[in-house]
């Protein structure tokens, strides 16, 4: 398939990140892989190609366990980007079967079930202190003071990052994760470049102090399985907790500030959830669905693939758009409908296959806590301005909701 110059699919206009769902809707009608020239990848829109497409093996997340740069027909990115990709590397998202496994099978130890609901109680109740500061004083940016400190603070808790240290994680979270955008500008670069190695500099203090002194916490649980005998070398400790860090936050935040946003815009559903909470889960998978956090998801080709008779070859990359595939009407009633009782939802927000998001239980846990907290302490919550979108794509939030309590 030859490139395509005329897609509507513009990932940089301002336009197109206001209300990317239109352009996603003709994307699926021309066809179920796009090449896009500016990004040099192949995009996927489709439900069905991206959920078979996050559980095929000849796609992996790297290809360097296989490859070197040349053989796979792909630039080494620049000298001075490296610390910010030995920092990336080194995490499970973006490693493939063994080290994935491994690394995985340690973290996983922290996300059981159990260990997940003892949480409850203490993200409820500073969910519940953070809504009542915000109603205490009439409003405030829903983003800052709610949607924000809830994730951070848990994730920072469950690594054991003492509380005078945390408010140094969120700018090094945003400034990582600007490399995660499509075509990412040198600024960016350089901004990710000094939050890699201030945060990993950080980091290699903290676990110093953990094996002199352990705790109960994660970093210190990882120091242990590396002692006993689970190679696990101080670059991927590193590189875990800052994984953590950002998924572990970054999609809540935005899960919330989108999903007050869409409740905001559709006043009918959101007069159905404060009558009725029991709504609540449903309502949390279907804002998930309907704006979610993560638009688009990359992987590259390790096998030449075949997609509706499209060859993709080796050394490809492929972009499979999660905010389309949530909105396909081969999959969803009235995709592009808010419906909060919707019944059938398997959207693909949290991923899937072996790169499926460890944390999704635990943000369901932040999500329901804040939106239950909202309901209950502020149900004539209401927005006191016209948010402003954040400049990106991939990940999707807004730059901050004022609100206003009545």
């Amino acid at each position: 398939m030859a490139a395509r110059s005329d897609l509507a699919f513009d990932p940089w206009d301002p336009a197109f990140l206001a209300d990317p769902y239109p352009v996603y809707a003709e994307l699926r009608e021309r066809g179920r892989v796009h090449y896009f020239e500016p990004t040099d990848q192949w995009l996927v829109p489709h439900h069905a190609d991206v959920s078979a497409l996050l559980r095929e093996r000849r796609l992996g997340r790297t290809y360097q366990h296989r490859f070197t740069h040349e053989e796979f027909g792909r630039t080494a990115p620049p000298a001075e980007h490296e610390p910010f990709h030995v920092l990336n590397d080194h995490g499970m998202l973006d490693l493939e079967p063994p080290d994935h496994t491994r690394i995985r099978r340690l973290v996983s130890k922290a996300f059981t079930p159990r260990t997940v609901e003892r949480l409850k109680p203490y993200v409820r109740g500073l969910a519940g202190d953070l809504v009542a500061a915000l109603v205490e004083k009439g409003g405030g940016d829903l983003l800052t003071d709610v949607a924000e400190p809830l994730p951070v603070a848990v994730i920072a808790e469950m690594l054991g990052i003492p509380e005078t240290d945390r408010a140094q994680l969120r700018p090094w979270s945003a400034d990582i994760c600007g490399m995660y955008e499509l075509n990412p500008s040198r600024e960016t670069a350089t901004r990710a470049v000094r939050a890699s190695v201030e945060f990993s500099d950080y980091l290699r203090e903290l676990i110093a102090a953990r094996r002199e002194k352990p705790g109960e916490d994660l970093i210190s649980g990882l120091i242990a399985a590396h002692d006993e005998g689970d190679r696990l070398t101080e670059q991927e400790m590193i590189s875990t907790a800052v994984l953590l860090l950002n998924a572990g936050h970054e999609a809540t935040v935005n899960a919330t500030v989108n999903g007050w946003w869409a409740l905001f815009r559709n006043p009918g559903q959101l007069a159905a959830l404060r009558a009725d909470h029991s709504l609540i889960p449903s309502a949390i998978e279907e804002l998930m669905r309907y704006d979610t956090p993560l638009q688009l998801f990359e992987r590259w080709v390790l096998d030449e693939i075949e997609i509706a008779g499209t060859t993709i070859p080796r050394g490809a990359e492929i972009a499979m758009l999660f905010g389309s595939a949530n909105h396909d009407p081969e999959v969803f009633d009235a995709p592009d409908r808010l419906d909060l009782t919707r019944k059938e939802n398997p959207h693909i927000s949290f991923s899937a296959g072996i790169h499926y998001c460890i944390g999704a239980p635990l943000a369901r846990i932040e999500l329901a806590a804040s939106m239950t907290a909202l309901l209950e302490q502020a149900p004539t919550l209401r927005p006191a301005a016209e948010p402003e979108r954040k400049p990106n794509f991939v990940i999707r939030g807004l730059e901050g909701l004022r609100v206003e309590v009545l």
